[in-house]
């Protein structure tokens, strides 16, 4: 049998530019929800309130008033009718991996209107600051369905901006879903990320319905072990079976590390242009919070992608110290180590 070569390429060479427009352009859901939809969302049925959000998020996505109000607090209560005005907002809060972005995507596709938008906490702040702040609301004005997807709390600047943009538009009638990151199974943290969130976007709390999404991370269901760790010796095959024969990126993971601090995040999704496959030699601990919360965002971009990762040395599950998974940005990283763990073995 004839052995599977790929080209490979040195995203440590790549410096991609990204204009405002592009930018704009690319505010849609990634390939893996293209075709999202509320009946394809897979409910655990262990978990009631996954059915009641998508029931929920159904009905606010054609506009029409829930049929049941479930409050934070409020597991095990009978549902009542709520009579109160839909409000332009829903926030859908949960831990990784319980389909959130899968729902998000399914109300995008939903929403009967022509101009909607779709995307990332920091693509939408990397918009304003390529096109400036008015020039952002003026674009942005009159668009139906703005979805935020991993809304941020850690950044006050952001967060501040973020909420003003997004108060502007909705006095002008558009409505917002967002969704944001609490780790499975952490009651303290969990319980109170809607407050967390209400209170950081202060006067826009109103504007939002908050609804909890319980369950365990669907990527974790059936794959226990860590990630995936290729020998050396098989590294290059590994790599070039995965890319399908068409071009897979190859490069040492600290060069990678460092060459991010040169790309603003909002462009890591043109890193990996045209990549079928991503391999990453000689992985190593990672100690610095701005190299690590870099690395998150590259994660995230190349998840979003679908590429599969293969990679030698450290198992990249183990690739963030305990220190910053004790910190103030292990949401993150739990995140990106479930997402990697799925993406070394997919």
């Amino acid at each position: 049998m004839t052995p599977v070569t790929a080209t490979t390429v040195r995203l440590v060479e790549r410096f991609p530019q990204l204009t405002g427009e592009e930018m704009l352009s690319s505010l849609v859901p990634p390939p893996q929800f293209d075709h999202a939809t509320f009946d394809t969302y897979r409910v655990d049925d262990s978990y009631p309130s996954q059915g009641e959000a998508k029931d929920a998020l159904a009905q606010f996505a054609v506009g029409a008033q829930p049929i049941a109000a479930r409050g934070l607090f409020s597991f095990g209560r009978k549902k009542q009718r709520i009579d109160a005005p839909v409000k332009p907002g829903v926030y859908l809060d949960g831990g990784f991996g319980v389909g959130k972005t899968h729902l998000l995507a399914a109300i995008y596709h939903a929403v009967p209107a022509q101009r909607k938008l779709f995307g990332s906490f920091i693509e939408y702040t990397a918009l304003v600051g390529a096109l400036g702040y008015k020039n952002t609301v003026d674009l942005l004005r009159g668009t139906a369905l703005v979805c935020v997807d991993e809304f941020e709390l850690d950044d006050p600047g952001d967060t501040m901006v973020m909420t003003r943009l997004l108060g502007e538009l909705v006095s002008t009638g558009t409505r917002l879903a967002a969704t944001s990151n609490t780790p499975p199974n952490a009651l303290g943290e969990g319980r109170f990320a809607a407050q967390d969130f209400l209170r950081e976007i202060q006067g826009m709390a109103d504007s939002f319905r908050t609804i909890r999404i319980d369950g365990v991370d669907f990527r974790q269901r059936s794959l226990d072990s860590g990630a995936s760790v290729e020998d050396e010796g098989d590294f290059d095959a590994a790599l070039a079976t995965s890319a399908g024969g068409g071009t897979a990126s190859d490069d040492d993971f600290r060069e990678l590390i460092a060459h991010l601090a040169h790309v603003h995040p909002s462009r890591y999704i043109r890193l990996i242009d045209q990549i079928r496959a991503v391999g990453l030699r000689e992985v190593t601990l990672l100690t610095d919070q701005s190299e690590a919360l870099r690395f998150v965002a590259f994660v995230d971009r190349v998840y979003d992608a679908q590429l599969p990762i293969r990679a030698t040395g450290t198992p990249l599950n183990e690739v963030f110290s305990e220190e910053m998974l004790r910190g103030g940005y292990r949401k993150k990283y739990l995140r990106a180590i479930s997402r990697l763990v799925a993406s070394t073995h997919a």
